[in-house]
């Protein structure tokens, strides 16, 4: 594969690897004499510094617009006239701009797992205890493998890299199957859950527990490959032991509050298994960055980002909503609604031109024309202002982490797993679990469980974590009708929604404008090669081979 494709992965790993510490925070800075050669790794700390940036740096890129483009706004949870329109409207091309920015981040976290792998196996002095090697490189290993899910699942055949040197002089390296892939990320994940610690070296590193639940994922999604209508049992079985192993045995818990999971001070709590680290105070790339973009005005960001005014749930995405499911309000803005952990920025109605804060009440009516709200604002990982999050907020920087699994999920899918090729199931661990979901959402339980069911459930519970469109493509490897029949079905389009009372609303009535629908076939369901990775790669071309490993 030509060169150039890697060569800009490889020269950014030594300086990304001086973000890592393991004093007050990991991600803290450490002292800038620290040379990241072959005398770094002496201690345990410059061994664990050195795996530090796979938490978040190297995955901005996709967390930052792709993560949503591609993650829920091709799977039908978003729309909006003027953001990410090819994603939404299931337009993409080789030059939309997540196409390229996703494809970059991949295969920097697989550059650079491999750079953090190949240096601690190396350069380790032998005063490290082994336990902390190992444990670093397991972090490698679970982040390359981790990268390796996406790349597979939206792209189909894609190149396996474990050693970016020797690329800098081999140009035979070509695209490697489906299943071939699938064989090396488990056995990525299955190194990482046999040698991460079943309890955190610092809070908000990986455990033996996250491999796990991405192991259940995993299987669960490779179950359906090639199915035919069906998913192969064996598989199943495997997501379903993983995904009870971490239920039973990690002692993580749903936080009880579904809507505390989103706020700054929740960041690594009891659910969560996996998750993005981020800086609000650091450099650019350190930091989540999405409020930016989804919160609906600088009124409640307090700076001059906030650009989602355009953007909000499709009412594909609103009508799976329950009137009391608490989901929503987490997840999306209705007007009217109060958020007393959010404040905004509002005319004071005694002192003309001044302003007051004030705790956020959700505005009836659009600005430019004064009619009722189009949108439902996007609510989740829009965090307010600096007073809303000890200061901790800046332009277009937050500190909220970003759940890449959390045990919610793992719950939903062991449910799945026990499910499996069945048209419905009443099996009494399948309804604990799912249950337990829906209970803290405040609806009412099931008792039985189709995959229907499940598929609504992660749905609700998922909104705007990026899960969705990966839900679409485990289908869609076994059952490509219906994921079909799915997404084309989705109304994408406008709406008003218009409360019941303009003070203390509590219902809402929603009526549709102008539904637009957006047809997809077969091909929707693998993203382009990015334009510039062909020109450069022109191997992508070639028919794909077996990985050997």
């Amino acid at each position: 594969m030509n060169n150039r494709f890697y060569k800009r992965y490889l020269m950014a790993f030594t300086l990304l690897s001086t973000l890592g510490s393991c004093s007050k925070s990991f991600l803290n800075r450490p002292p800038e004499d620290n040379i990241v050669d072959v005398n770094f790794f002496q201690t345990s700390d410059q061994v664990m510094a050195s795996t530090a940036p796979l938490y978040g740096l190297v995955w901005f890129a996709y967390n930052d617009k792709a993560a949503n483009g591609i993650g829920d706004g091709r799977a039908g949870v978003l729309m909006s006239g003027s953001y990410q329109v090819a994603n939404i409207r299931m337009q993409t091309t080789d030059v939309t701009p997540e196409v390229y920015s996703a494809w970059s981040a991949f295969f920097n976290v697989i550059a650079q797992s491999n750079m953090a792998i190949n240096n601690v196996t190396k350069y380790t002095a032998a005063t490290v205890s082994q336990n902390v090697k190992n444990t670093a490189i397991a972090e490698g290993r679970f982040m390359r493998g981790l990268a390796y899910t996406y790349l597979v699942q939206n792209w189909g055949p894609v190149p396996v890299i474990e050693d970016n040197y020797k690329l800098v002089t081999d140009t035979s390296v070509t695209r490697n199957t489906v299943e071939s892939v699938w064989g090396f990320i488990i056995r990525e994940m299955r190194f990482a859950a046999a040698n991460l610690p079943a309890t955190p070296v610092q809070k908000g590193r990986l455990t033996k527990w996250a491999a796990e639940g991405m192991l259940a994922k995993i299987y669960l999604t490779r179950a359906g490959l090639g199915g035919n209508g069906t998913r192969k049992q064996t598989d199943l079985d495997s997501a379903k032991w993983f995904a009870k192993d971490v239920i039973a045995n990690s002692g993580a818990a749903l936080m009880t509050n579904y809507e505390d999971l989103f706020l700054t001070k929740n960041n690594n709590n009891s659910e969560s298994l996996f998750a993005l680290q981020w800086k609000y105070d650091g450099d650019w790339g350190t930091q989540n960055s999405v409020q930016a973009f989804f919160a609906y005005g600088s009124e409640i960001t307090g700076f001059q980002d906030g650009w989602g005014a355009d953007i909000g749930a499709s009412l594909d995405q609103l009508n799976l909503y329950s009137p009391n499911d608490k989901r929503r309000k987490a997840t999306f803005m209705f007007p009217g609604d109060h958020y007393s952990y959010i404040h905004q920025s509002v005319d004071d109605p005694n002192n003309l031109g001044k302003k007051i804060i004030q705790e956020l009440q959700v505005p009836l009516r659009s600005n430019s024309d004064g009619k009722y709200n189009t949108r439902a604002w996007v609510k989740k990982y829009v965090v307010g202002r600096p007073e809303d999050n000890d200061g901790k907020v800046t332009q277009q920087h937050t500190e909220i982490s970003t759940y890449m699994l959390r045990l919610a999920d793992v719950y939903l899918l062991y449910a799945e797993a026990i499910l499996g090729n069945a048209a419905s199931t009443a099996d009494g661990e399948a309804l604990k679990y799912f249950n337990a979901i829906r209970k803290r959402a405040g609806v009412t339980e099931n008792n039985t469980i189709t995959w229907d069911d499940l598929y609504k459930e992660r749905r609700r519970e998922l909104a705007m974590e990026g899960q969705a469109w990966n839900d679409l493509l485990r289908l869609h490897y076994y059952n490509p009708k219906k994921a079909i029949d799915l997404v084309n079905a989705q109304d994408k389009g406008t709406y008003k929604i218009v409360p019941n009372t303009e003070t203390n609303a509590t219902s809402w009535t929603i009526t549709s404008d102008q539904p637009a629908q957006y047809p997809v076939t077969e091909s929707n369901f693998l993203l382009p090669y990015p334009a510039a990775e062909l020109t450069a790669a022109p191997n992508l071309r070639k028919p794909p081979v077996p990985y050997s490993y």
